[in-house]
């Protein structure tokens, strides 16, 4: 557990989004700023060869829903930042951004319809409901292998059995992970009141709830700004196992248009490898998409802190994004114990990173040619 201070945090989910897409062609050149590799031609880019990229031109218009709007999270940063500096394009890649709701289940129907190609949904577990649900989708990356889910309390708690009897704040449901957690902690969960509360973290330091759940990425930081000091429980810390920022695709685009596929990942692996690096940029990329409201310093704290988490959650050796069966098996044990299961589906069966394998090195490290280098270099076989 991690004892942080706290800060404000984002307004309420905004309503569904229901853009409906047209399907077009792939531009030929790029018209934002380009990428280390180039703009694309017909002889390919600095990054695919011309017969990739006239592959992922055949793809059309590859529309990507984001999990929340533009803010700063793992798997959306990412997209815009790729957007922004061109790296869609540097793979031939004609790729529109739909701002997300919030709603993760929503973002997988739309997927699964055609609405849109990939989106980014919170975790693998959620990923797993979905199919569950009967939406047609298939994980392709995973980012983070840590839950993102934190509760806090204030800091006279210094054991989570001290909640026996007290109200707990949620924003809909207490998070599969954080049960599990209280449970492996010998709490009694029949004697803690569950109350939907707002996002407003507030609340927890005013005395309205002893413990209030929210993510790692952002009420800690909210709190932590406003000079309020609380305590994080973290689930990992009692050998709970979960992820964050997955990304997931629609399994009949993803077979018609296997290079796009890998290529969408690819530009966002070295996003994020860029945005380390370039945070403001990114950053600031967001906030123009995002309009007035959006928070920039908050934003550079949440892509930070996801960052950190999704660096120290990849075992060396292992890409950014890899699948990971054993865990997702025991992410999948966790939603069963909390009923939103009946059984724990083949990870197989959801999660497919063959396309992420395709643009990685024997390293981990995603193909991306240096300034100067040829696509042939760099690029996997156009498959």
């Amino acid at each position: 557990m991690t004892t942080l201070r706290r800060r404000s945090r984002l307004a309420a989910l905004a309503a569904a989004c229901t853009a409906v897409l047209l399907l077009s062609a792939c531009a030929g050149s790029s018209d934002g700023p380009s990428g280390p590799g180039g703009s694309a031609s017909a002889s390919g880019s600095g990054v695919v060869d011309a017969d990739r990229c006239a592959k992922n031109r055949d793809a059309g218009t590859v529309t990507y829903l984001t999990g929340y709007q533009y803010q700063a999270s793992t798997t959306i940063l990412e997209a815009v930042a790729a957007e922004s500096m061109g790296f869609f394009d540097d793979v031939c890649l004609d790729v529109t951004l739909q701002p997300g709701s919030g709603d993760t289940a929503q973002g997988a129907q739309l997927t699964a319809a055609g609405r849109a190609q990939l989106s980014g949904v919170g975790s693998a577990a959620e990923a797993m409901l979905a199919v569950a649900g009967g939406a047609d989708v298939v994980g392709v990356a995973t980012f983070g292998h840590v839950p993102i889910a934190t509760l806090m309390t204030e800091p006279s708690v210094t054991d989570l059995k001290q909640l026996d009897g007290t109200t707990l704040g949620h924003k809909g449901s207490l998070p599969a992970p954080l049960r599990a957690m209280l449970v492996s902690a010998g709490v009694d969960l029949g004697s803690i009141t569950q109350v939907k509360v707002g996002y407003d973290p507030t609340v927890l330091v005013r005395g309205q709830v002893q413990s209030l759940t929210g993510y790692k990425s952002n009420e800690p930081l909210t709190l932590a700004a406003a000079g309020d000091q609380v305590t994080q429980w973290n689930p990992e810390d009692y050998g709970v196992t979960g992820s964050f920022g997955q990304l997931i695709a629609n399994p009949a685009f993803a077979k018609a248009h296997p290079t796009a596929v890998q290529d969408f990942v690819r530009a966002l692996l070295h996003a994020h490898e860029v945005c380390q690096t370039q945070l403001q940029q990114c950053v600031q990329a967001a906030a123009e998409k995002s309009g007035s409201g959006f928070d920039v310093t908050h934003n550079e704290q949440v892509f930070t802190t996801e960052s950190k988490l999704v660096a120290d959650s990849t075992p060396a050796g292992q890409p950014i994004g890899f699948v990971d069966p054993a865990a997702l098996t025991a992410e999948g044990q966790v939603l069963v114990g909390s009923g939103e299961l009946e059984s724990v589906p083949d990870p197989a069966s959801v999660f497919d990173d063959s396309y992420l394998r395709a643009v990685v090195g024997a390293d981990g490290a995603v193909l991306w040619p240096a300034a100067g280098s040829t696509a042939a270099e760099a690029s996997p076989s156009s498959s």
